[in-house]
């Protein structure tokens, strides 16, 4: 199939696995920072194909594993009001908050449905006026339009039963975040392809020049992390730290106006809560006051307020970085995909659940 069969093929990613070989000269550390590509090295086992000396960090680019506890919290607490209907992507609904997640809000009565988009959420609300809907809408700047689309079709509609509590962040802030934190040592970023698309490159020089660390933009296929890792490589050794489009088949250097265009309409940039993270500062989008009609944090008066990780889970250390999946004491063992203890063991981006699926050799050396 083009552009897919000719991004798998063993024998071009063995040619750019021995090109990285070849160009270093020193160990260096690359961090992917999103989900997908983590899922990509996992299940292709990319990571033992690199040399010696280049280590891989896996970042906190899974949109649901990011979504603070205090967010899912107030979802649940909606979803158990009366006449309330919590419309949710389905990895969500597994997510543990502090006190459970949404499935167990379902078990206890609150009405919680799968969407598949968030226009669909709009468009149950239109058919039953008896019901206050409220689309839970997570998610990098990828997902972001399609939300604010949904809110601007609500107004369009005039639905007073339609709301949106959303957690959506700026993934090129938790970068810099990440390139700032003393305990942390990264040289250089996978940057994601698909926030790109959306983005655009705008952001991140700045970011490569403050900070002295080569961004490469980079696909999902194992051919395309393979040639980013090299171009970034070939840019440490080369002492640049410049911003390169590898994923140039889909992303342009501007991104896609009118998804941002529709985004602006309706967010705002803010400081926002990561899981594993905390604050990152501009690292949210939260809807604009001329917006409040449909903001369900203002339409119910919510108190968002702090949660802590349970203490069992070490998910923010494997958020940042700091912690493989396997390193966990919990991995395989107190927390696996049919009993998470974190979001990364529940989303089909989460790092947990990659290692799970596709490195079992580790599962049964702890055995």
């Amino acid at each position: 199939m083009r552009w897919v069969d000719e991004f798998r093929d063993p024998a071009a990613a063995r040619r750019l696995a021995d090109g990285i070989a070849t160009a270093m000269t020193r160990p260096w550390t690359v961090m992917e920072i999103c989900g997908g590509q983590t899922h990509t090295i996992a299940r292709y086992g990319i990571e033992d194909l690199l040399p010696e000396g280049l280590t891989l960090l896996h970042g906190p680019g899974c949109p649901v594993c990011v979504t603070p506890l205090e967010i899912i919290e107030a979802a649940r607490a909606l979803a158990l009001r009366k006449g309330v209907v919590v419309c949710s992507f389905g990895d969500m609904l597994r997510v543990p908050g502090a006190r459970g997640d949404l499935l167990d809000a379902r078990s206890r009565g609150g009405d919680v449905r799968v969407v598949l988009s968030p226009l669909d959420a709009v468009q149950l609300a239109a058919r039953d006026p008896s019901q206050h809907y409220v689309l839970f809408g997570v998610g990098f700047e990828t997902t972001a339009p399609a939300t604010a689309m949904a809110a601007e079709l609500a107004r369009r509609l005039d639905l007073d039963n339609f709301s949106l509590l959303t957690s959506h962040v700026r993934v090129p802030p938790a970068m810099a975040q990440l390139l700032s934190d003393p305990e942390g040592h990264i040289d250089g970023f996978l940057a994601a392809g698909h926030v790109c698309a959306v983005e655009g490159l705008a952001d991140y020089p700045a970011i490569a020049a403050r900070f002295g660390a080569p961004i490469v933009i980079t696909g999902f296929e194992p051919v395309d992390i393979l040639d980013g890792l090299l171009r970034c490589v070939l840019q440490l050794e080369a002492g640049r730290h410049e911003v390169e489009n590898q994923y140039a088949r889909a992303v342009r250097a501007d991104g896609n106006p009118a998804a941002r265009a529709t985004v602006d309409a309706v967010f705002e940039v803010v400081d926002a809560p990561w899981r594993g993270l905390g604050v990152v500062k501009e690292g949210g989008l939260a809807m604009r006051s001329s917006w409040a009609r449909f903001d369900a944090r203002r339409r119910f008066d919510l108190t968002v307020a702090p949660a802590d990780e349970p203490t069992t889970c070490r998910s923010g250390l494997v958020l940042t970085g700091r912690l493989l999946p396997t390193q966990c004491p919990e991995f395989g063992r107190g927390c696996d995909p049919d009993r998470p203890l974190g979001a990364p063991m529940v989303s089909t981006e989460g790092a947990c659940a990659a290692y799970y699926q596709f490195r079992r050799s580790a599962i049964e050396e702890r055995a």
